[in-house]
């Protein structure tokens, strides 16, 4: 699975951009970070990070929890992704997202995930989501 990692962090530069990392996955999950960086603050006077570097977080991680449900390189797309922010994130810190891919359709796989600062049990924000799968997974149902 590390080369679909690899393969897929290499094809998507706003990673890199963002300077947003792989940090861990398990059978249905992928935990991705976001080390804190001052072009990652929307407002100088609070160092605060942006909300729209943490939504490309969470999305870029789900889209990792699907790829390694899947456990195969696959082209797929956001369907829809909701992020309820739930308080900023402490300047200076590294928001880390992990998100898991629960449930696999025909055509669609399902998401949710937190993302955080470095205490899991209180997140910055959490996600729901749906991504379109290209083609139909082995072995699905509708």
């Amino acid at each position: 699975m590390t080369r679909y990692v690899d393969r897929a962090m290499a094809a998507v530069p706003h990673l890199q951009a963002l300077g947003i990392r792989f940090r861990a996955m398990g059978a249905d999950w992928a935990e991705l970070e976001m080390p804190y960086a001052p072009q990652l603050v929307a407002y100088p006077e609070t160092g605060v990070i942006a909300s729209g570097a943490v939504f490309s977080l969470m999305d870029s991680a789900a889209g990792f929890s699907v790829l390694v449900k899947l456990g195969r390189f696959e082209h797929h797309a956001t369907l829809d992704l909701r992020c309820d922010y739930l308080r900023p994130a402490e300047p200076g810190k590294t928001v880390i997202g992990r998100v898991e891919c629960y449930k696999i359709s025909r055509s669609v796989a399902f998401v949710r995930g937190i993302a955080h600062d470095g205490e899991p049990d209180h997140p910055i924000a959490h996600i729901t989501g749906t991504f379109m799968l290209m083609t139909k997974p082995a072995g699905t149902s509708a």
